[in-house]
């Protein structure tokens, strides 16, 4: 079944068909568009490029530079995949050389504010992660 049409099917099922928790929160087992978006998301360099692109409208070249450690390869193919999924949108200019900016949509927008939220729990916790892995992966010291 391809993408399009597995979103569909999955759209059919509504956050009233999920178990819903004290607070009002949709368990995420239940409900597939759910499990569709957070896999549409899930990945290091949306979450970096969302953020920077929070930030200010951006040039392909000032990412790179801002992110870092990404190749050229998967910040064409990260980019390519939020214009698809509606979170960035691409302006090209028809200036020679080409001018092209990515800027977030209206949805990339609201998606800024649970991802920070996300950011600085990442922030205040990743010391007791990796304390957690390091117990993980030395088992002797667990004794």
């Amino acid at each position: 079944m391809s993408d399009s049409a597995q979103l569909r099917e999955n759209q059919e099922l509504s956050t009233e068909d999920a178990v819903v928790s004290g607070e009002g929160n949709v368990d995420l087992l239940t409900t597939r568009p759910a499990q569709k978006v957070i896999g549409y998301l899930s990945n290091k360099w949306n979450v970096l490029i969302i953020r920077r692109l929070a930030r200010k409208t951006m040039r392909y070249s000032e990412l790179r530079r801002d992110i870092g450690d990404i190749s050229q390869k998967m910040l064409t193919q990260t980019l390519r995949h939020l214009e698809r999924v509606g979170l960035v949108e691409r302006t090209v200019y028809p200036v020679v050389p080409p001018k092209v900016e990515y800027s977030l949509t209206e949805l990339g927008l609201t998606l800024v504010e649970p991802i920070n939220v996300l950011a600085n729990w990442a922030i205040e916790n990743i010391d007791h992660v990796e304390d957690a892995i390091e117990t993980y992966d030395n088992p002797e010291s667990k004794f």
